[in-house]
């Protein structure tokens, strides 16, 4: 049998941010890949770099140095009318704050990744109302977030990352806000609507209690690898 696809890959990645006079590193030559049908956990304290190598994998950050490709194609020193597209068309991403419209119904939250990638009309509906019932908010379509627990809010936007169905889904502290029940639920979600479309997940988390959903585990220090190992069953 074929070993799954590298959907992203990351090489020698290095970020530093100027601040003022004084320059500082977060990255310093980051490897990893990610492979189709696999969920990725990105852990370790706080400022040693994960969120920022998340966003350099979602095409968010431009790396410092390094090579990043996502879908075979090499994004670092892209301009970013080109890094708009590549998100568009291979990611999906699902943040702690939930990034939720607040005066849009929860269909129409989800709808809006679609409408950014030019699906309108009965279409654009009928998937969103599909992706809500894929994560079980069917009842919730026409609710606004305010009405919304955090696991639904959270549910919400899973469902607006996943609409689009993406080859690469990232989630940055997607269960930060909630209780272990909803959290472990959300990442179970996670799995099982990505893992089954053979998509790659990379989720950023301090939670220790989720690495029971992952395939590896990559725990970052001081803007290095730390440790990449598979997880056995």
């Amino acid at each position: 049998m074929a070993a799954p696809e590298t959907l992203l890959r990351a090489q020698g990645v290095a970020k530093t941010f100027t601040l003022g006079k004084v320059e500082v590193p977060a990255l310093r030559g980051v490897d990893v890949s990610v492979r189709a049908g696999e969920v990725c956990l990105l852990m370790g304290p706080s400022g040693s770099g994960k969120t920022t190598l998340l966003s350099i994998l979602g095409c968010i950050l431009s790396p410092s140095a390094g090579s990043v490709v996502v879908m075979g194609r090499e994004t670092a020193g892209l301009p970013e009318r080109e890094l708009t597209r590549v998100r568009q068309a291979h990611i999906g991403f699902v943040f702690q704050s939930y990034n939720l419209f607040p005066t849009l119904y929860a269909v129409e939250n989800v709808q809006v990744a679609l409408d950014l990638r030019g699906v309108a009309g009965g279409e654009a509906k009928s998937r969103a109302h599909a992706a809500l019932v894929a994560v079980g908010l069917a009842d919730k379509a026409h609710v606004l977030p305010r009405d919304l627990s955090g696991g639904q809010k959270q549910r919400v936007a899973i469902a607006r990352a996943l609409v689009a169905e993406p080859a690469i889904i990232l989630a940055d502290e997607p269960t930060a806000a909630l209780d272990s029940e909803t959290g472990r639920g959300v990442i179970a979600s996670l799995r099982e609507l990505a893992v089954g479309r053979g998509s790659s997940v990379v989720i950023v988390t301090h939670d220790p209690r989720i690495a029971a959903f992952a395939d590896r585990v990559i725990r970052i220090e001081d803007g290095r690898i730390a440790s990449d190992g598979e997880l056995t069953p």
